[in-house]
């Protein structure tokens, strides 16, 4: 017969068991919050007074404490037009691949439209043997599906054309974020609808007050296009294209259309006169790219960054080095991090999920010494490209390109914790002799 524990032997032996567990925990936790503090042993207002009731919020808010976490825009990127400009999500602030719906950056070429979902008609027609139009609730009654994917605007890190010009993560990095997507893939109302053979290309009209129109080439349509109504698993919200929109998974976020209302076939690219201006990209040989759809293999650490330094650390602690890295090709196979500004480096752990076209997680455990350091990461995909640095990206594209900017970004971590952006490249008349630029 099994001895009968007291409770008292049996809570000496389950601290007992579960002081290793206990150390290994705060091994990351700084000293000071791994003590004693006052906080914890007197009332607390919460603690004696009743909290709201749950029929406050209907829909609910976030704690008021975290009323720092919000889009945020400047009027560098406007031009003093709020309804032509974009609103930079806080990717510091965020856990996880998920950008929750009031948080996903937002960009508008004529406001944000409020159209109502019973008068909202999406249509297919052109180069098509039966044109269809359909009603959002006939798009709802068909098989859909989910998938989670990020959507990047092409210029993102634009703000650190020719240099550094915001200290913010946010502002650097903040035209992009990941959700849960849930809708129709296109190529089931393609097939519905009968694609002719010599359709090629698919014009992409949204119903806002710009109208603003996106061609692409019908393969991508018939792969993993779809037009979505829901959105981390509750209808889109206004300013990410109610009731419809098209998701383009891994390719620029301007080709994923917004309040989506018509698909027309045809057999080649529409002229400027009924597609709206296209992003194009000038090379140092003087050629223009109008048309260089995935967002490239990428990469950037947030904790540390300029919004989340170390100042509040002392030598001999141990925190977590984290970001986000993301691929437009396909799935992120690894990320590497360096100390000195991209000298040595060492392989960084993916942790959670890991998906294609969606932002995938990295992280290092560290050791801060309080030294300075010049901190960056570098990722990879399944097709083995390598996130360039700012010359390799100058040399290939130029100084002038300020779409699909990947290059390596690096902050400056002092010894009292603080961080700042910093580039780090070779004078530009030695990129330019390396590429073979013409003087």
């Amino acid at each position: 017969m099994a001895k009968k524990l007291s409770r008292r032997s049996f809570l000496k032996k389950t601290m007992a068991y579960s002081a290793t567990a206990v150390a290994a925990a705060t091994a990351l936790v700084p000293e000071k919050a791994a003590a004693k503090e006052d906080p914890i042993l007197k009332k607390q207002p919460w603690e004696v007074n009743a909290g709201d009731p749950v029929d406050i919020h209907p829909y609910g808010f976030p704690s008021p404490y975290e009323h720092n976490v919000v889009r945020r825009t400047h009027e560098l990127l406007s031009s003093g037009d709020k309804r032509a400009s974009v609103a930079m999500c806080p990717i510091h602030e965020l856990d996880g691949i998920i950008t929750p719906n009031g948080l996903f950056f937002t960009r508008t070429h004529g406001g944000i439209a409020q159209i109502d979902p019973n008068e909202h008609r999406l249509m297919i027609h052109g180069l098509v043997e039966k044109p269809l139009v359909f009603t959002v609730e006939d798009l709802k009654k068909m098989p859909s599906e989910s998938r989670i994917h990020f959507i990047e605007c092409p210029a993102n890190s634009s703000t650190a054309w020719r240099g550094p010009q915001f200290n913010s993560l946010q502002f650097i990095k903040g035209m992009m974020s990941c959700a849960e997507w849930t809708g129709v893939p296109v190529r089931y109302l393609l097939e519905m609808a009968g694609v002719k053979p010599e359709a090629k290309w698919v014009l992409a009209e949204g119903g806002d007050s710009s109208h603003m129109a996106r061609t692409l080439p019908i393969e991508k349509m018939l792969d993993d296009a779809m037009v979505v109504y829901a959105q981390n698993g509750e209808a889109l919200r206004p300013e990410q294209g109610y009731p419809l929109r098209l998701l383009v998974p891994g390719w620029e976020g301007n080709l994923n259309v917004k309040w989506l209302r018509r698909l027309k076939l045809g057999d080649k690219p529409w002229h400027a006169k009924e597609e709206t201006s296209k992003y194009t990209m000038l090379t140092p040989g003087g050629k223009a790219i109008q048309y260089f759809w995935p967002m490239e293999v990428n990469s950037v650490i947030t904790n540390p960054c300029p919004e989340k330094p170390w100042t509040h650390l002392k030598k001999g602690d141990i925190v977590e080095i984290e970001g986000l890295a993301w691929s437009g090709q396909g799935t992120i196979k690894g990320v590497d991090i360096s100390f000195d500004g991209g000298k040595n480096w060492v392989p960084a752990k993916l942790k959670g999920l890991v998906l294609p076209k969606a932002w995938t997680r990295f992280s290092y455990i560290y050791k801060w010494e309080g030294k300075p350091l010049l901190l960056c990461s570098r990722a990879y995909d399944e097709t083995g490209t390598v996130q360039p640095t700012v010359g390799q990206e100058i040399a290939k594209m130029g100084v002038e390109a300020i779409y699909h900017r990947n290059a390596i970004i690096t902050w400056e971590v002092k010894a009292n914790g603080e961080v700042n952006h910093v580039e780090i490249r070779k004078p530009l008349v030695d990129i330019a002799k390396e590429a073979g630029w013409r003087k």
